[in-house]
């Protein structure tokens, strides 16, 4: 799993029919201080998460797991909301 910031979301007018009613989000992953790092990335969505939020997502295989039985096709899929981050003995103030 790797921490990222919700940055804006993708209309498709056209795409694959597995990716029929799923949302697709932009997110630039971040480090745990919340700096960014690398490009940012198109990931669906399972949560809600919205503009904004600190999710946390997968790729690969796992990205298509939260959407079984249905055969979803995705590299990268947002599972989680972060509400708060703990690291290095220091709390982060809440997202």
């Amino acid at each position: 799993m790797q921490l990222g910031r919700v940055i804006g979301r993708v209309w498709a007018s056209v795409k694959n029919p597995g990716l029929e009613s799923q949302r697709l989000l932009i997110v630039q992953p971040i480090r745990p201080d919340r700096t960014p790092v690398g490009k940012p990335l198109i990931c669906t969505d399972c949560t809600g998460a919205g503009a904004g939020e600190i999710i946390y997502w997968v790729r690969g295989r796992e990205a298509t797991f939260p959407f079984l039985p249905n055969e979803v096709a995705s590299d990268a899929t947002i599972v989680g909301i972060v509400d708060e981050i703990h690291s290095g003995g220091k709390q982060e103030p809440r997202c």
